[in-house]
């Protein structure tokens, strides 16, 4: 039986309040159709990345709408010039992220990123490691992927993949390519098949979207 709106709007109560980032007082909640809403004050960025986690976290819920705002402490202010240095430095100091191609904009402490990366977690990778600084009142990440992943190139990683884990199956494995986007379709003999098959499909150049479909 599907949970009632107000069920699930106790449930994500608890859920802030069990979550130790967030100040749940000072946010509140309203549910109308599943779909979840945060308002108040939180005194970081990081804060409201984990109350919208943490609302997604609870079963029944069918979006997050935020409506929080940042106000940060006194002691927390830094100017956008501030903040763009040490977004600029974060950034280069991580060795996982290629540097160079991307640009950084800070306005009223949002920070926007730009630029292009070869790979899904790079982009992620970017905004999550800028997530936490001092002064940060929200990221809007725009870095995109360099190549568009063709289905040949997927289906080949996939298939190297499971060859290399003497699983030869591949060819169970219906591999579509939209844009960015990946879609799996077939059978695997297991669920460390299929999650190895999800991985693989990740680790290809270009893909931003991965649809798994894969029956066990």
């Amino acid at each position: 039986m599907p949970k009632s709106d107000s069920q699930i709007q106790k449930d994500v109560l608890a859920e802030l309040e069990y979550e130790p980032t967030v100040r749940a007082s000072n946010i509140g909640v309203e549910v109308n159709d599943g779909i979840v809403t945060l308002a108040g004050h939180v005194d970081s960025y990081a804060e409201k990345w984990h109350a919208e986690m943490a609302a997604q976290r609870v079963s029944g819920v069918k979006g997050v709408a935020v409506e929080m705002d940042v106000k940060l402490p006194g002691n927390n202010k830094r100017t956008d010039a501030d903040i763009a240095r040490a977004v600029k430095n974060t950034l280069e100091w991580n060795i996982y992220i290629p540097n160079d191609p991307l640009k950084v904009m800070v306005e009223d402490g949002w920070v926007t990123l730009t630029g292009e990366v070869p790979w899904e977690y790079q982009r992620r990778l970017a905004a999550s490691s800028i997530r936490y600084l001092t002064g940060v009142t929200g990221v809007s990440n725009q870095i995109v992927l360099k190549p568009k992943p063709t289905a040949a190139a997927v289906k080949a990683d996939i298939e190297a993949s499971l060859k290399r884990r003497a699983i030869q199956d591949a060819n169970a494995i219906k591999v579509e390519v939209h844009d960015h986007d990946v879609i799996l379709s077939g059978k695997a003999h297991s669920i460390a098949e299929k999650d190895l098959i999800h991985h693989s499909a990740w680790s290809s150049p270009g893909v931003w979207k991965v649809i798994d479909d894969i029956r066990v």
